[in-house]
């Protein structure tokens, strides 16, 4: 991404490389957005006709693991300046999803023409936000290892349930050696405005994962003999809800690509 790298390069105000990537997708880049603008808040989106707002305020109420609200739009509104001064919701993203009865229609870079007066906008909690402590301790994140999407899976954890919003828990996952995994536990505890302390260590079969080899978002990952999958909630929960809820019409984030904030990360941690 070369805007990306210009901005490292030239970064002449705090929020700089933000809100040069955000430009770079508003001008159609595509890619992951794990490792970009270091130092910045990532976000999961959800967008929903406001008839289901309250509900799904208070779901992620029920369920802050994964589902951390960081910020929230006024109805019809396209703008969250608390996260940016000229971040715009409908063309900042690198890949959009359009629901239509709980399933995917269509998978754009700019929702403009989707937009509507009655949308509100959640914006909730990014893992990216927490992995930059883990990579200043030292620790490999073997997704941006590889360049892939963090690998992602629905769980068997149910999640509270508010009025239509109901399912199961999404987690991403990143394997770790187990004195890693304890010092993982350790340094994302600090973050529960980013999904906090991981929900399980080891035994995918028992949080129903299946294969994990098999993600049901993002990419596979290898785990090596001497190392355990650690999972965290995930922000993708709300995909897994919104299917299992048929929504008529929502709009939320292609997993792994994230809206890119003026947050700065070291202000997540509570300690």
């Amino acid at each position: 991404m070369t805007i990306l790298v210009a901005a490292q390069q030239t970064e002449t105000t705090d929020t700089l490389p933000s809100r040069l990537a955000r430009l770079a997708y508003r001008g159609g880049e595509v890619g992951s957005t794990a490792g970009v603008a270091p130092g910045f808040v990532q976000g999961n989106l959800a967008i929903l006709p406001e008839e289901y707002a309250s509900a799904f305020h208070r779901f992620c109420q029920l369920n802050p693991k994964p589902c951390p609200i960081i910020g929230m739009s006024d109805v019809g509104s396209p703008y969250i300046p608390s996260l940016g001064a000229d971040l715009d919701i409908r063309s900042d993203v690198p890949r959009y999803r359009v629901w239509r009865d709980g399933e995917v229609v269509e998978e754009p870079t700019d929702i403009t023409k989707h937009w509507r007066d009655d949308l509100v906008t959640f914006v909730l909690g990014c893992s990216f936000s927490f992995e930059e402590a883990l990579l200043d301790e030292g620790m490999p994140i073997r997704h941006i290892e590889h360049n892939v999407r963090v690998p992602m899976y629905r769980t068997n954890i149910a999640c509270g349930a508010s009025g239509p919003f109901a399912g199961p828990m999404v987690v991403s996952m990143r394997p770790f050696k187990p004195a890693d995994a304890i010092r993982a536990v350790q340094i994302t505890s600090r973050y529960p405005a980013v999904h906090g302390a991981p929900v399980h260590l080891g035994h995918p079969h028992l949080i129903g994962i299946k294969d994990i080899a098999k993600p049901d978002y993002g990419d596979p990952v290898p785990v090596a003999e001497d190392e355990i999958p650690v999972f965290w909630a995930c922000g993708v929960t709300p995909q897994s809800v919104i299917n299992a809820a048929k929504l008529p019409f929502a709009i939320t984030h292609s997993p792994g690509l994230m809206l890119v904030t003026d947050l700065k990360n070291k202000n997540m941690a509570v300690i």
